[in-house]
């Protein structure tokens, strides 16, 4: 879910600037890569937490302990594997002030490009550090967990905000700022005639579904998927608050890696198409692919996405009729019947 290296957040490790774990160490890893691979000495009871479907898939099969939010208290060491956005790494180092124990070490690491050095010097601003090092196109810092945490600190890191445009949103997650520009396209060109069981693919924080309960009478319930725990979360409260009569489900489900078993009449989709910067088209083809699967005979499509990726060719394969709807200057709205 993000690309800070691993190797710079190990590398204080390696090189004996502080000490490995112990076997009856509590180590909890905030961040934890779905490729982990640790040193042999390092030793100690490891807790990952990866709230990123595909990477917590990955850490399950290598036989980790691993859950999508933090559990249990007073570890002895914190690791924290920070990425691009802000708000999302400041939680994290906050969840790891609370979850250790006095006088535990806490060791992160942020890649330069996503602003190690400006993380560093923010935690400079708020507590002492042991030391750091740039190492691996990457910044490293470590500190201990103080006696006593000032009133107030941990909530300061905390306070990221977790609303926008009325909605519960997710740090780090899809627009987490508010409601996405191709989202509120693809409302727009809903037909009115939407019915039976429908699913949002990609959800997010529930945009989409929040929409096309208060839109289609005819809607019988509602399913999202979604890849991001935080913003499926998200997604819980903002179908409380704005779809309140609605049936509706919610999957923690990687579309391009575990099957879908339901069976839809209407799919909404406003597909993924970045893993980090680079542009990646395949998964938005596969996400159509699956939705080809999930679909009833008949059962139709609704996507938004940039003008400039190729969809269309995997719509005229998977589905009987495909066609657009709408377009401005940066998104196109597709439809496809199967």
């Amino acid at each position: 879910m993000n690309d800070a290296p691993l190797a710079t957040l190990l590398f204080p490790f390696e090189r004996g600037l502080v000490d490995p774990p112990r076997d009856e160490d509590r180590v909890l890893f905030l961040g934890a890569p779905g490729g982990l691979l640790l040193p042999a000495d390092f030793a100690g009871q490891l807790s990952a937490v990866q709230g990123f479907r595909p990477d917590y898939l990955a850490l399950q099969q290598a036989g980790f302990a691993v859950s999508p939010e933090p559990q249990g208290e007073s570890y002895d060491l914190a690791l924290v594997l920070l990425g691009r956005h802000r708000r999302e790494n400041e939680l994290l180092l906050a969840q790891a002030l609370r979850r250790t124990r006095p006088g535990a070490l806490i060791a992160a690491a942020c890649a330069k490009k996503d602003g190690g050095g400006s993380v560093r010097k923010r935690m400079a601003g708020l507590l002492p550090l042991e030391d750091h090092a740039s190492k691996h196109h990457g910044v490293v810092f470590w500190l201990r967990r103080p006696e006593s945490l000032e009133p107030g600190l941990v909530a300061e890191l905390a306070d990221g905000g977790d609303a926008a445009d009325g909605f519960a949103t997710a740090a780090g997650g899809f627009s987490d700022d508010g409601v996405d520009p191709g989202s509120a396209l693809l409302v727009e060109c809903l037909p009115d005639d939407l019915s039976g069981r429908v699913a949002d693919f990609a959800a997010g924080w529930g945009y989409l579904s929040v929409a096309a309960a208060g839109r289609a009478s005819d809607v019988k319930s509602i399913d999202l998927y979604e890849a991001h725990h935080a913003s499926l979360e998200a997604a819980r409260r903002n179908m409380a608050a704005g779809a309140p009569q609605m049936p509706v489900r919610f999957f923690w489900h990687d579309l391009l890696g575990e099957p879908v078993d339901e069976r839809y009449d209407v799919i909404l989709m406003n597909p993924p198409f970045h893993r980090s910067r680079a542009a990646e088209p395949d998964m938005g083809h596969g996400m159509i692919a699956a939705a080809a699967k999930a679909l009833k005979p008949r059962g139709r499509l609704f996507l938004v996405a940039n003008r400039q990726l190729p969809y269309e060719e995997s719509l005229q394969k998977h589905f009987a009729a495909q066609g657009e709807l709408r377009r401005d200057t940066v998104f196109k709205v597709l439809w496809a019947r199967k």
